[in-house]
């Protein structure tokens, strides 16, 4: 398989994303510029299809009990780490949410939290969208500045 697809493939993944896929990229022999558009596009590809998906999927699959104990728990954690930023904040909480690239914050957790919300669903789309780009140009950085570091140890 290509190291491109492989890029966008560990990006669309929930917890790896993009912050992820961009290093991998590097490391696979890309561009940083080239393995940041990528994880991009594999990471932007969430949003939609979680948005879209997500209800449907949690009134389907809650309704075996391993599963609705296993949403409960995802669904408690995401209220934790960013209900009170989106409820004060409304897109733009959503947008730090999913821009700030920690574990358990990128595109995937940025739908949940959406959904559970009830949040509309271009105003989250947009705001998720920005909030990987934003996150994306983050870990380029990162990733590019540790790349310099390891070079001038050579």
């Amino acid at each position: 398989m290509p190291p491109e697809l492989y890029v966008i493939l560990v990006a669309a993944l929930p917890v790896v994303e993009l912050r992820g896929a961009i290093p991998l990229g590097v490391a696979l022999g890309l561009s940083p510029g080239e393995a940041f558009l990528l994880a991009l596009l594999g990471n932007l590809l969430v949003a939609p299809v979680a948005l879209f998906l997500l209800p449907w999927a949690v009134a389907l699959l809650t309704r075996v009990p391993f599963l609705a104990k296993l949403w409960a728990a995802l669904e408690a954690r995401v209220r934790l780490k960013g209900e009170e930023q989106v409820q004060r904040l409304g897109a733009l909480g959503l947008f730090l949410f999913v821009a700030v690239p920690l574990p358990g914050t990128g595109a995937w957790s940025g739908a949940v939290l959406a959904v559970v919300l009830g949040l509309k669903g271009r105003y989250a789309l947009l705001a998720i969208s920005l909030g990987v780009l934003a996150a994306g140009l983050i870990v380029l950085l990162l990733t590019g500045g540790a790349v310099a570091g390891l070079n001038y140890l050579r």
